[in-house]
């Protein structure tokens, strides 16, 4: 009897174990995306420094797993246009640099911080101890972005981005895997960017944030969720 209470614990042990490892579909609705995380991704408020060197309410959701991070970062370029204004008003007379073209850069350079937003990200990576693997442009959903994969010169480990802006958030996605290990294509296959309903963002055309972000055209219709 006791052997078997031992052999039922075990099994009961193993099942949860095996259903903690399950990939499982995240949405976070207040940031405009899902994806599939080994379990519940822990969630951060922290702060996002832009190139311009504007400081930005970032959240990151983020899961560790057997050597392996997987996590996306959401960063809020919804109030950089008023951090560029206010940085202006500490400027000395005439400083153009600072003060910017109110037309094409924005006040403090606020529209060419935000139309930069993804290669400044991109760049980051960059500048780690890394060799570059790929790195080309991409688009998510018809929504334009960039597609990143560098390996440490350190471990070895291998970091498989992808990073895109919508409607005024810059979003990271990332997956750094320990050497030898298979590559996330789970992970990266399963960001995608959701409405307000919870649903399936995706348009007609393409979407540049560089265009539409900045309100200067229209935004694309929407297309139909297959």
């Amino acid at each position: 009897m006791r052997t078997t209470a031992i052999a039922c614990l075990l099994t009961l042990q193993m099942a949860h174990a095996a259903r903690a490892q399950e990939w499982t579909e995240y949405k976070s609705v207040r940031d405009g995306f899902q994806a599939l995380f080994l379990g519940q991704p822990r969630v951060v408020d922290t702060t996002w420094t832009s190139q311009a060197g504007f400081t930005l309410p970032a959240r990151v959701y983020a899961v560790e797993r057997d050597g392996a991070r997987y996590a996306v970062t959401v960063a809020d370029y919804s109030g950089v246009e008023a951090l560029g204004k206010e940085r202006a008003t500490r400027c000395p007379a005439g400083a153009e640099p600072c003060l910017g073209a109110a037309a094409l850069s924005g006040i403090g350079y606020w529209k060419h911080d935000t139309r930069g937003a993804p290669i400044h990200a991109a760049s980051l990576f960059l500048k780690r101890d890394v060799t570059v693997t790929e790195m080309f442009w991409n688009q998510f959903y018809s929504v334009s972005g960039i597609t990143l994969q560098v390996t440490s010169t350190v471990d070895a480990s291998r970091t498989f981005a992808f990073i895109v802006m919508h409607e005024m958030k810059l979003y990271v996605a990332e997956a750094t895997v320990p050497a030898g290990a298979p590559e996330p294509l789970l992970f990266v296959s399963g960001f995608g960017l959701i409405g307000a309903d919870g649903n399936d963002l995706r348009y007609a055309s393409l979407y540049s944030h560089e265009i539409h972000g900045l309100k200067e055209a229209p935004v694309p219709a929407h297309a139909p969720v297959p």
